[in-house]
């Protein structure tokens, strides 16, 4: 029978999982739960390392089960990923399966602190640990009670179970977050299980869509042996869901769960998929493009206003984050492309750009290159300066924050379209920008128009809510809400229909109308 080894995450041990544990043995008779915890009487002292963690849990591995059988399950929450990932590779020959609990994927010369979410702490921690000082070797203090969401979601943590999780949290050791992860390998072959807090900003169709994006980190879920869950709930589900969490580890074990590799188990989903890949929904033109750096342009037919004065423009924004090195780039993609080409069949000029938005630390990069693409649209002769709409696609729907404090005159409306608009709490972006539901309130009467896919990933309709709500709340703002039957997430190469067809139609026809220009609604 199988051996649970459980790696806490930041701050908790063995108490924050003693409600798991004891339902895991309960429903599986013969079962064995330990949780390896940091070593040594005081884990926050500057000598724990993550190499001395490692050891610690190849210890357990040693001391568990049948020394000739592969009966050990090993399991990682955050930031205890790292320490059973290097378990796993000096003890390969033992480990059944190695399940991820709302956590990175560990790769050779990556220190653990991958698995702090906050950016500005990281760089912080990644500063203590390189200078060696004196304030690293007393460890991460605990989250004061208002600053566990800095760590991960605190959805479903009743009040009563975040006082338990401050109680029972401890420092956690600096050096264990800055020494890099050495792997040699052996344990590559080893199956494995990715259990996803959907409200920590974590899907399974989240995974699908950065595989198809072609990360090159992500090519290796796509076996057979790789299988995933996904929990309704935050980042702590040992306290939020304990039964829940326990009977997926049991299917984990397995070898259930779903896997990237299979089609949808819906037929309808499956046939609806694969109806036009790699094609944009509507009919347009094949209308040439000129490129100018990272900016594309698409004229109407015959390249210029009969009348001879400039056109209005929208720029149509990329979501991701986008891999680096990822081809074609994303100006490049039918979506993209598709829609420069209607709005210049319209008798606008269409644009797209390519922003390095590669990873949640690349908004500002991001933000500074669309700054950057909206003046060279303005500035070129053949573009009305002062009337300019912009069109933010998903992950881009945070940079949308820029434009809502305080637009320029000459922005004449603004599109988030299936937006994702608020950073996700696993992204630590850091307090003070790209948040667009704290400043829509400056945004005046700019028009504003939402594209809303019925179906919809739940965290990414949270933070649309969000907005909206805001935005009821401010006298002066000017919002129109178009809703998609039966329709998800990048609508546009996914979901052929009428009615999607019919959305994008309205939502161009608004643009239109604000711009001024033929077409409009």
């Amino acid at each position: 029978m199988s051996v649970f080894i459980v790696v806490p995450g930041f701050f908790t041990d063995a108490e924050t999982w003693a409600e798991p544990a004891r339902r895991l043995t309960e429903a599986l008779p013969g079962a064995e739960v330990r949780v390896v915890g940091l070593p040594g009487a005081d884990a926050t002292a500057g000598g724990v390392t993550l190499d001395a963690h490692i050891e610690r849990v190849v210890d357990a591995v040693d001391a568990a089960g049948v020394p000739t059988e592969r009966d050990v399950v090993l399991v990682g929450h955050d930031y205890g990923v790292f320490p059973a990932q290097g378990a796993a590779d000096r003890r390969a020959e033992r480990i059944a399966r190695i399940v991820y609990i709302d956590s990175p994927i560990p790769a050779d010369g990556t220190p653990a602190l991958a698995a702090v979410p906050d950016q500005s702490l990281r760089a912080s921690l990644f500063a203590q640990g390189a200078e060696h000082s004196a304030e690293a070797a007393d460890g991460v203090p605990v989250p004061a009670p208002g600053q566990w969401q800095y760590w991960g979601s605190t959805r479903d943590l009743s009040d009563a179970a975040l006082e338990r999780l401050g109680a029972a949290a401890a420092p956690h050791p600096v050096a264990t977050l800055t020494e890099p992860l050495k792997l040699s390998g052996a344990a590559a072959g080893i199956p494995t299980t990715g259990i996803l807090c959907h409200y920590n900003g974590a899907s399974i169709e989240t995974v699908r869509m950065r595989i198809r994006f072609g990360d090159p980190m992500l090519a290796a879920l796509v076996r057979p042996d790789v299988t995933f869950f996904e929990l309704p709930t935050g980042h702590w589900p040992m306290l939020t869901h304990p039964d829940l969490l326990a009977r997926t580890l049991i299917a984990a074990a397995a070898g259930e769960g779903e896997r990237l590799d299979a089609p949808p188990a819906d037929p309808e989903t499956a046939a609806r998929a694969a109806e036009a890949p790699g094609t944009f929904l509507l009919d347009v033109p094949p209308l040439p493009r000129e490129r100018h750096g990272s900016l594309d342009l698409y004229l109407p037919e015959g390249g210029e206003n009969a009348t001879g004065l400039p056109l209005p423009a929208v720029l149509f924004i990329h979501g991701g984050p986008v891999p680096k090195g990822v081809e074609p780039t994303p100006r490049d993609w039918p979506a993209l492309t598709g829609y420069a080409r209607h709005a210049a069949s319209l008798g606008v000029v269409g644009a797209t750009v390519d922003h390095r938005l590669h990873d949640v630390t690349d908004y500002p990069v991001a933000a500074a290159d669309l700054a950057d693409a909206v003046q060279a649209l303005r500035d070129d002769p053949r573009v009305d300066g002062d009337r300019i709409a912009l069109w933010f696609l998903s992950g881009s729907g945070p940079l949308t924050a820029e434009w809502l404090d305080g637009p320029p005159s000459w922005l004449r409306c603004l599109v988030a379209c299936y937006p994702i608009m608020a950073p996700m709490p696993n992204w630590g972006v850091p307090a003070g920008r790209f948040r667009p539901a704290e400043v829509v309130g400056e945004a005046g009467s700019l028009p504003v128009v939402v594209l809303r896919p019925e179906l919809e990933q739940p965290v990414f309709a949270d933070t649309v809510d969000r907005f909206l709500r805001a935005a009821d709340d401010t006298e002066e703002a000017v919002v129109e809400v178009i809703g998609i039957p039966g329709a998800r997430h990048g609508f546009e190469g996914l979901d052929h229909t009428e009615a999607a067809r019919d959305a994008v139609r309205r939502a161009v026809a608004y643009v239109l109308d604000r711009l001024g220009a033929p077409g409009g609604a």
